[in-house]
């Protein structure tokens, strides 16, 4: 684990726009077993989450279409919340950044870092944007 006064300003790149943390495994379930729509983002300390993955989120959170709310865990430092979103991704590596959407707590879009760290933010904003519109659009009876 990195010292916490390292990892402030990185948890508030996400919190500032509204992200809620998670640190614990009943805060993931709890927020999980909210009916809707949840964008839930890993954090990680690495380059590509501090020069892509944060910033994309970021510029989708712009997008007409959002979640109905938003959490994030951190890799590496929030263990017990971190695993227990990644169990939520069933049939899939965990891999540190991760940018997910669920739907009534299950996993229905997962953007792992292969694809985080081969993109810029402005490419990643625009899938997760697409990924919201696709997965968050309210629809009307």
């Amino acid at each position: 684990m990195y010292p916490e006064m390292m990892v402030i300003p990185m948890r508030e790149e996400l919190t500032r726009v509204g992200i809620k943390e998670t640190r614990t495994a009943a805060e993931v379930d709890a927020a999980l077993s909210a009916p809707g729509t949840t964008l839930l983002v890993v954090n990680s300390i690495c380059g590509c989450a501090a020069g892509k993955m944060r910033p994309g989120v970021r510029l989708a959170l712009q997008n007409t279409t959002v979640p109905d709310q938003a959490i994030t865990v951190f890799a590496g430092q929030d263990r017990e919340a971190t695993e227990r979103a990644r169990s939520y991704f069933v049939g899939h590596p965990p891999t540190s950044p991760a940018v997910a959407i669920m739907r009534d707590g299950k996993l229905v879009y997962l953007m792992q870092r292969s694809a985080i760290e081969t993109n810029t933010a402005q490419a990643i904003a625009g899938e997760v944007a697409r990924a919201f519109d696709e997965f968050c659009a309210k629809t009307t009876a």
